[in-house]
């Protein structure tokens, strides 16, 4: 199956799905930065959930409320996006793709980056919406430090085999509602 047919076929049951009551563990997160051993002096890159995405600011509130920076991404022009730092208490601006965004202050270098998909599979592929934003801001980020790449799903977006290409970065860990794939 092509990606665009996979996306819309994923994207249209992500859709129907209950997510309500949904929350991801905190702790399994934090174990695996134990494991990656990751203090809580470093950024974590977050994202703002659109279109039914599974809901990381109950994670990124946590990271906060532990002192761990937080911060979100600017998606820029030719498919790239920088992260800037943000707090819950700072304004959000909606940008043309009707995401909400931080104010271009502070760049900053995310050690970790939460991410959002729309499938993966057993092997750490992720398929995301086809800009290859993620891809190109992982291999940026990748020649200026070690990064771990933590995907954020439902249960119910795993598939078989992701297909995939020269340009996609596969991700450390898949954290969803039942399990971490590592």
């Amino acid at each position: 199956m092509l990606k665009s047919e996979l996306r819309k076929k994923i994207l249209k049951i992500r859709k129907k799905f209950n997510t309500k009551n949904i929350q991801l563990n905190f702790k399994q997160i934090v174990k695996i930065l134990k494991k990656e051993k990751i203090t809580n002096q470093i950024m974590i890159g977050g994202y703002y959930p659109v279109n039914f995405e599974i809901d990381d600011l109950t994670l990124l509130r946590k990271f906060k409320k532990n002192k761990f920076n937080i911060s979100l991404p600017i998606i820029k022009k030719n498919f790239q996006m920088d992260f800037y730092s943000w707090s819950f208490s700072e304004p959000l601006k909606i940008n043309k793709y009707g995401i909400p965004e931080p104010e271009a202050k502070n760049i900053v270098y995310p050690d970790v980056l939460l991410i959002p998909l729309v499938a993966f599979d057993k092997n750490l592929n992720r398929l995301g919406y086809g800009g290859g934003y993620y891809d190109r801001l992982i291999e940026k980020l990748s020649k200026k430090k070690n990064i771990i790449k933590i995907g954020l799903a439902f249960s119910i977006q795993e598939i078989d085999k992701v297909p995939t290409n020269m340009y996609d970065k596969k991700l450390d860990y898949i954290v969803t509602n039942k399990n971490i794939i590592k």
